[in-house]
């Protein structure tokens, strides 16, 4: 049985969602609706490396297999994550989403066994974007003079834009975006954190007749502009995931979930046993590896390393996606000799970014399926899962669990 890990690189998907075409990118130029159909992160990003001169370099995801699970969903192996002439060592497949959004809650929920069968509620892309009864009833609540913003934004924009006047009047900074989210905004000294995190609750309780899948607190620091940055101290409140998850199961059995990075938050804090609540790529590594020394037979470290995502896709930042990526992967050996025999690992994203398209919202795709580790076979190619659930189902099987509501093991 030994133990399982989940290593989620946030975004990082590859291409071929047969149902691309139902989710679309407003570009925020000219205001036109783009349709998914075509959007490849790990493909557009590596062919954009290439013709930048300096090809996308991942030796170590190569050598599982990373190029294979991308032809296998659409059929080209991106430059540079071509495998070793002697052949690739781990187990490759990609997997298609059947949840009806393409958000970050519905990717990991499927991939735990749960697909989210039923839409979320969305605000619409109008200025104000927010009914006028949500606000009245926030601004009430919590003893606020308004609120600003109100509108479809990106989180750093925003920021930039309205930080300063959030600062001198007071009033926290709310938006969306293509995703089923509220988001808040506010300064953490000027504001104040813990006040944040009570408004967000607030919000929370608001939104939950509107079917709102997240209401994200994004405390920020700095004096301008020219220096204002969001902290490691983001919240999400979330709707409660299904019941009888991977992470339920595990818990019911005896084991634990240690969660790093935002893996808590996403599944609201439920079926979670210990929690390493870091943030930056380097800081979720070193936590990850730190879990892989300390966990037992029986547990599950899953980690989100959320960068790829909210950092460099979402910004539309292709040499950053890439430069991260590439730091990934360089940290990567340090793992294998922390597993013990037994164990399994799996490595996986939740939905597509693709830094190069468009927009600035996530992207439908389909994902990598990587398992490897001293519990997988070596070299095996499973083609096209019909649902990220399949991947649940494996750990799932693998830990001796009871079966999850979906998905097939694909070892």
């Amino acid at each position: 049985m030994a133990r399982a890990f989940i290593l989620l690189c946030d975004s990082v998907g590859c291409g071929g969602a047969p149902d691309a075409a139902d989710f679309f990118n407003i570009d925020t130029d000219t205001g036109e609706t783009i349709p998914d159909t075509g959007a490849n992160t790990l493909g557009n990003l590596a062919n954009w490396r290439a013709k930048h001169g300096s090809p996308l370099h991942l030796p170590h995801l190569s050598r599982l297999g990373l190029g294979l699970a991308c032809q296998n969903a659409t059929g080209e192996v991106p430059a540079g994550l071509e495998w070793p002439s002697s052949g690739y060592v781990g187990v490759v497949g990609s997997a298609i989403e059947t949840s009806l959004g393409k958000d970050t809650p519905s990717g990991h929920y499927e991939i735990c066994g749960s697909a989210v069968d039923v839409d979320w509620g969305y605000f619409p892309r109008e200025i104000p974007c927010f009914p006028d009864t949500l606000i009245e009833a926030l601004t009430q609540e919590c003893g606020l003079g308004g609120v600003l913003g109100n509108k479809h934004a990106s989180g750093t924009a925003i920021i930039n834009e309205l930080g300063e006047e959030h600062c001198r009047t007071d009033q926290p900074i709310v938006y969306t975006s293509a995703d089923s989210v509220f988001q808040i905004a506010a300064h953490e000294e000027t504001f104040g954190l813990a006040r944040l995190y009570q408004v967000c609750e607030a919000a929370r309780k608001l939104c939950d007749p509107l079917n709102i899948g997240r209401v994200i607190a994004r405390p920020f620091i700095g004096n301008d502009p020219s220096d204002f940055r969001r902290t490691g101290n983001r919240k999400d409140y979330a709707v409660p995931p299904p019941v009888n998850n991977l992470l339920d199961r595990v818990v019911q059995a005896g084991g634990l979930v240690w969660s790093v990075g935002k893996i808590e938050d996403i599944f609201a804090h439920r079926s979670i046993s210990r929690t390493s609540k870091v943030s930056g790529l380097e800081a979720l590594w070193d936590s990850t590896l730190d879990v892989a020394r300390r966990a037992s037979d029986g547990d599950l470290i899953f980690t989100n390393f959320v960068d790829f995502d909210s950092k460099f896709g979402h910004r539309r930042l292709p040499e950053g996606y890439a430069s991260a990526l590439e730091y990934w992967d360089s940290r990567l050996p340090e793992l294998f000799p922390l597993l013990r025999d037994g164990d399994l690992v799996l490595w996986t994203a939740d939905h597509g970014n693709d830094p190069t398209w468009r927009g600035t919202d996530h992207t439908r795709e389909q994902v990598p399926m990587l398992f490897f580790g001293p519990a997988a076979p070596k070299g095996m190619n499973i083609g096209t899962s019909s649902t990220f659930a399949d991947m649940g189902a494996t750990l799932a099987k693998h830990l001796q669990l009871s079966p999850l509501f979906g998905g097939n093991s694909v070892l």
